[in-house]
């Protein structure tokens, strides 16, 4: 528990030269909120006044993190045993390794979306299994069932973030506890017996996959995929936050096909490849263009109720 760690506050004031990313070009809500898992997620915070919390399970332990931008300055705190090692990613975390002008708009929606969107940075996070446990519980789920799932089990098997975090700040519980989480525990979080399994096998091998967070994109998604049960679309939704990757498209997504062919071709029946055809243009940037697309707004019609949230724990 947060209890056994004496909080070690840590004040870090970053300037935007430091950061090569200048404070007023740096939206921190777009650049961190594909971090936040759900409007409820107990490892992710928003305040009214505009800072981000997180909790995170660094290699060094257990971390929280407060960011804001202050008017030329970022100014972030950091506590706990994590707390050196989330001040040293903090750039990355931010965007510093990104190159939004590698991006060349081929479209007039994406050339406006892009416009309007200057502080859009592809986070970095070093830590693949925060990313990939949240992902996996996602797959062929409704977005409620998945968040639902991963807050409970944060909640329940976590521990409460160091430092004077916002009540109800939790730390995911690390890679011993994901694999020994009984079946039953599971059950009652809502997630069928395959997502389950997929995650224990992911935590019993836990350092291997971490070491993806320093590989190439493409070699991070092959070591990823190693692992029965996470296939093409889990890696890429892992490793686009923990990466930082901008060419590494989500494939086998169920809506993102249609989006992208109704945003760029007014094709709402494209798959996978049609969408990988016209995004061709912007290989290298293959995914901050779908994202731009996504933050345009200009989706298709919809043409058939929302799928009902399945709840397996009435089994």
């Amino acid at each position: 528990m947060a209890g056994r760690f004496a909080p070690r506050p840590t004040r870090t004031t970053t300037r935007g030269g430091h950061l090569d990313v200048p404070p007023e070009q740096l939206d921190l809500g777009l650049t961190l909120g594909p971090l936040r898992r759900g409007p409820h997620d107990p490892t992710f915070r928003t305040t009214p006044t505009g800072e981000i919390w997180r909790a995170s399970r660094t290699p060094e332990g257990p971390g929280t993190l407060r960011v804001r931008v202050q008017g030329a300055e970022v100014e972030t705190d950091t506590w706990g045993p994590g707390a050196a090692w989330l001040d040293e990613q903090l750039p990355a975390l931010l965007g510093a390794e990104d190159d939004p002008a590698a991006f060349v708009p081929r479209h007039r929606l994406l050339l406006a979306a892009h416009r309007r969107r200057p502080g859009l940075r592809l986070t970095r996070t070093g830590l693949v299994l925060e990313s990939l446990i949240p992902s996996v519980l996602e797959q062929k789920v409704t977005t409620t069932e998945a968040y639902g799932s991963w807050r409970r089990l944060v909640r329940q098997y976590g521990e409460p973030a160091p430092g004077p975090a916002p009540e109800g700040l939790y730390v995911m519980p690390d890679a011993r506890t994901w694999a020994r989480i009984p079946s039953w525990e599971w059950h009652r979080a809502n997630v069928d017996g395959k997502r389950a399994a997929t995650i224990v096998r992911a935590a019993r091998v836990a350092p291997r996959l971490e070491e993806a967070a320093h590989m190439p994109p493409p070699e991070a998604r092959g070591r990823l995929e190693l692992i029965p049960g996470i296939g093409p679309w889990t890696s890429a939704e892992t490793v686009q936050r923990s990466n930082g990757a901008p060419d590494e498209v989500t494939t086998g997504d169920l809506h993102l096909p249609g989006i992208v062919g109704w945003a760029l071709a007014g094709d709402r029946t494209a798959d996978d490849a049609t969408m990988l055809e016209l995004l061709a243009p912007y290989e290298g940037q293959r995914h901050r263009a779908a994202r731009l697309i996504l933050l345009s707004g200009r989706t298709p019609p919809r043409q058939a109720p929302r799928l009902a949230p399945n709840d397996i724990t009435r089994i």
